[in-house]
């Protein structure tokens, strides 16, 4: 790893400057494309109608291994990198709040080791890194496997940038995303109100409505919302046209789509209420994931043999003035902890109140738990066995989506994180590589839990990637 750390971080600092966000990671991809062509990879662009995705191999042969990696930020959290206070970066709206600049880069230093273990010891087999866009509020994977890109793999690993070390396991939630936007006929709101038909009166009853319906939901389902448009700032105008944007989650798609329906239901009642028109755009969706205990074991056997990182005294310095900005809240939610017994979280809450960075292993348990939280690599879970770790880049509790994952992901602790990440992705895909029965039967537990039923997108065939952005 030592002749790949500077470019590696160099990498990662790049993507981190450029924070761009869903579809548009233009910078971030060409960076990524340009370091694996300089080292020997083949490199295919524009996937799956994405300007942004692409894949880059080496090897011939199989086993093929797919490593996915994002590198897309998210809106609303500009900050200055190594600050412990909220320091937005002048002209600079975005931030990697989710730690995707690590996670595609550490992606990437998977790769070049196990392109230099094939090379150096002749060996067969082919890694694959797939350049995943728009994870957040995109669906990225969903679009690449609807056109087949994971088809060609044996199976798949990733990673994510976290504050402890686990693998996960169990499932997240399938979801959809939605827009209602209704349109009205303004009026002057004194003189002439009955001639008006308010826009802003249908989404506040279609809000309503719905909030109404959350007593009838399963309890593991989950609806949130947000206005985009509310037809202006004038009250003494009758608004003649208002928008809200719906994400909807359950356990897996079919129920997402039942909840869908009876949500569009509202909609078109809240429009006849109000006598006004609605639009349904539909605008994204992802599975749920299917976990694979095979594969997960194989990630843990990594973590476990991979020395975790040593940090210098600044670091910690810089992570224990960090820490005094998590909550106890913060760290019941670290991503670490998403799958442990409420008694065994306690304990490692305690241990990670001592502790400025995580220096263990979380112990590994195969769980078919669901999380309240959605990510498209359930997608690629759906076509090939998947299996995902998250990897201590950040102080324990850090909120995901906070100023203060943006300041950490240039920092010391974040850049050795990344480093381990790429070590444990890489020992994991020699495991495979070299033991393909490992292989041949997480394929098998793969077919037992899918039913052998292939793979069903759940965004509609018509919609296209980025395409309600683009209109």
């Amino acid at each position: 790893m030592e002749k790949y750390q500077k470019i590696l971080s160099e990498l990662n600092n790049k993507i981190w400057d450029y924070s761009e966000l869903k579809f548009n990671e233009f910078n971030s991809s060409n960076a990524i494309k340009s370091l694996l062509a300089e080292q020997g990879f083949e490199v295919k662009s524009n996937l799956a109608d994405m300007e942004t995705a692409f894949s880059a191999s080496y090897g011939e042969g199989s086993p093929v291994i797919g490593i996915l990696g994002e590198f897309d930020a998210l809106s609303g959290l500009s900050q200055e990198a190594g600050t412990l206070i909220p320091t937005p970066r002048e002209g600079i709206n975005n931030g990697h709040g989710c730690g995707h600049s690590l996670l595609g880069t550490a992606a990437v230093g998977a790769c070049l080791l196990l392109k230099d273990y094939l090379k150096s010891n002749n060996k067969k087999g082919k890694i694959i890194f797939i350049g995943c866009p728009a994870e957040e509020g995109g669906s990225g994977k969903a679009y690449l496997a609807r056109a087949g890109v994971f088809n060609k793999l044996d199976v798949a690993l990733t990673w994510h940038p976290a504050g402890g070390n686990a693998v996960l396991t169990g499932s997240f939630q399938a979801n959809c995303q939605v827009y209602f936007r209704f349109k009205g006929i303004s009026s002057h709101a004194a003189g002439a109100p009955h001639l008006g038909r308010s826009a802003l009166d249908a989404v506040e009853l279609m809000n309503v409505g719905v909030n109404y319906m959350r007593e009838h939901m399963e309890p593991t389902d989950r609806i949130h919302y947000a206005v985009t448009d509310t037809g202006g700032i004038s009250p003494n105008v009758v608004q003649s046209h208002a928008k809200v944007i719906y994400l909807i989650r359950s356990t897996d798609s079919e129920k997402v789509k039942k909840l869908y329906e009876r949500v569009c239901k509202i909609a078109k009642g809240a429009a006849m209420m109000t006598e006004t028109e609605v639009e349904i755009i539909f605008d994204k969706a992802c599975s749920n994931v299917i976990s694979n205990e095979i594969l997960e074991k194989v990630l843990y056997d990594s973590m476990k043999k991979i020395p975790l990182p040593f940090y210098s005294e600044q670091a910690l310095e810089f992570a224990n003035e960090i820490k005094k900005t998590i909550s106890d809240n913060d760290l019941n939610s670290d991503m670490s902890l998403l799958f442990v017994s409420p008694t065994r979280k306690k304990q490692l809450v305690n241990e990670y109140k001592k502790i400025p960075m995580a220096n263990f292993v979380v112990e590994y348990s195969h769980q078919e738990t669901f999380i309240p939280g959605s990510s498209d690599v359930g997608d690629c879970s759906h076509v090939i066995p998947t299996a995902q770790f998250v990897g201590a880049c950040f102080v324990p509790g850090t909120p995901a989506h906070s100023w203060q994952m943006v300041s950490q992901g240039k920092e010391e602790i974040a850049i050795k994180g990344m480093l381990y990440a790429s070590k444990v992705l890489a020992d994991a895909s020699i495991k495979l590589i070299e033991n393909p029965e490992l292989i041949k039967l997480a394929k098998k537990e793969f077919i037992q839990i899918t039913d052998g039923k292939g793979y069903s997108c759940p965004i509609p065939p018509e919609i296209k990637p980025n395409m309600n952005a683009k209109k």
